[in-house]
């Protein structure tokens, strides 16, 4: 057995990410990427069993370097207020220099793939998320809500904002958009608005 290059695996992670973002999961055969990553399709092998494992690895990479930097300086005692902002500005600072993993996070969600990646997901953050809620509601500092409406209120629109930047264009018409701190935390204090009892 070849021993593992450490290189030429980072390599085939990142084009990996690369095939995946530009051309769907229906993209990616271990031929093209291992033409993309510089190595042989026999090279891939050594780390991956197939292309299910190589996406499934590399999903869980990817996830727990978005769990580490969520929860970076997040503490689910926190007053709803305040834990909701470190959460938007971790979450958006990940995403705005992390794009490729952004995209392809995002695309996971909808495939087939999902429920395996679930099972899959260093359980400290869905704890950590459900002990922050739970507290904000029993402290009075949110409504209660179905936790589906609740993602979308408290996360899609700094989501939302994130793509805007990154697309470099806001709604039709208006132009360039950057997305600074102080939209940010516009757009937060209606979020919060919204979310109070």
């Amino acid at each position: 057995m070849r021993p593992r290059n450490e290189n030429k695996e980072l390599a085939v992670r990142q084009k990996a990410l690369e095939l995946i973002v530009k051309e769907g999961f229906d993209g990616l055969s271990m031929h093209k990427l291992a033409k993309a990553a510089g190595v042989s399709a026999a090279t891939i092998y050594i780390y991956y069993q197939d292309r299910e494992d190589l996406i499934l690895q590399l999903c869980e990479e990817e996830n727990q370097k978005m769990t580490e930097a969520t929860l970076a300086g997040f503490d689910p005692d926190m007053h709803f207020d305040e834990g909701l902002k470190v959460q938007w500005l971790n979450r958006a600072k990940y995403c705005l220099e992390n794009p490729l993993s952004m995209h392809f996070l995002e695309q996971i969600k909808y495939s087939p793939l999902h429920e395996k990646v679930r099972a899959r997901m260093d359980p400290r953050f869905h704890e950590a998320m459900r002990r922050f809620v739970s507290n904000a509601i029993q402290r009075q500092e949110l409504v209660p809500l179905p936790i589906e409406i609740y993602w979308s209120m408290a996360f899609a629109p700094m989501y939302q904002l994130v793509k805007f930047h990154m697309s470099k264009a806001g709604m039709p018409g208006r132009g360039d958009f950057v997305l600074d701190e102080a939209k940010l935390n516009q757009a937060l204090a209606l979020v919060l608005k919204a979310l109070k009892p």
